[in-house]
């Protein structure tokens, strides 16, 4: 090869002169792949498990964090917030969060501006997922320009260099269509029951995301737990749900089924919870002048009727 040559690996795509929301939405039609259930199946699902143990917390970190879980819960809910604001896609907000964990697991501290930390782990996580990310000017206005343009950047590069540029961490999101592909069916109905979900586990596992009682729990634990409430939910709205679905899903994930029913359980109850604290400060709202409001749960979580 010719020393002289000079070879880029920067990516130089131009968007079409449609408008940049038309041509954002064109790239990121024409650049996703849709779900390929050849690429499922019982083998995938152990490579995910094995995987998975390499990108847990420490154990110390999990301790430390469920002693006193205010502050990464309040982090945890604002990049939740974020990305719902910014429209990122599903799997950023939980790759996000394993990120700043990991961080943290390796510092056992918090940064000079946890927004900042946060904001860098938003960044990664959706150059990692989507094509057309996040910018660092919509996360510093995200944060009311607590920082810099220029300090997100540098703090980007300091969570790249603690984690040794291995960020492509294995999440519940992972671990959901590939459950769902061995408890659902065939059909109109049942793809339109699966939609629903998707949906809705999407939402649990965002909740627990946030929630540092499942800080510990494995994301396939996790991802099964969510989808067998949501197939709880949906039995009880009318639906039929598979009478050996836990059963599956304990088997999918290699844990026992008892272990499986008490996370499920700890989920509902949860849900319970925030729905209840939800209903009860909504009230007091009313009565106050707020600019903007912005939940810090998703907006589908409180029409689960559970």
């Amino acid at each position: 090869m010719d020393r002289g040559m000079c070879v880029s690996l920067w990516c130089e795509e131009v968007e079409d002169d449609a408008g940049p929301d038309e041509g954002r939405r064109e790239v990121r039609g024409q650049l996703r792949a849709a779900w390929d259930p050849t690429v499922s199946g019982r083998r995938v699902i152990q490579r995910l498990l094995h995987l998975e143990e390499r990108y847990m917390p420490s154990m110390l970190y999990t301790t430390l964090i469920q002693r006193d879980p205010e502050r990464r819960e309040e982090l945890a809910k604002w990049a939740l917030e974020v990305c719902c604001d910014c429209g990122c896609d599903e799997a950023v907000f939980p790759q996000s969060v394993s990120l700043m964990d990991r961080f943290l697991s390796a510092h056992l501290s918090l940064a000079v501006s946890p927004y900042c930390l946060a904001a860098g782990c938003i960044l990664i996580a959706s150059k990692l997922t989507e094509c057309d990310g996040v910018t660092a000017d919509g996360l510093c206005a995200a944060a009311e320009h607590s920082f810099q343009p220029s300090d997100l950047r540098e703090m980007e590069r300091v969570i790249l260099s603690t984690l040794r540029w291995d960020t492509a961490a294995v999440t519940p999101q992972d671990f959901i269509p590939h459950f769902l592909a061995s408890v659902g069916g065939q059909g109109d109905a049942e793809a339109e029951m699966l939609a629903t979900l998707r949906r809705h586990s999407d939402t649990l596992t965002a909740m627990c995301v946030c929630d540092s009682r499942f800080l510990g729990a494995p994301p396939s634990l996790v991802a099964a737990a969510s989808l067998n409430c949501a197939l709880r939910g949906l039995s009880n709205r009318g639906s039929t749900q598979p009478p050996d679905s836990s059963e599956v899903l304990a088997e999918l994930c290699q844990t026992d089924l008892v272990v499986l029913q008490c996370y499920s359980e700890m989920i509902e109850n949860a849900l319970r919870q925030r729905l209840r604290g939800g209903l009860q400060q909504a009230p007091m709202e009313k009565d106050e002048e707020v600019e903007s409001e912005r939940p810090g749960t998703p907006t589908d979580m409180r029409e689960i009727d559970f």
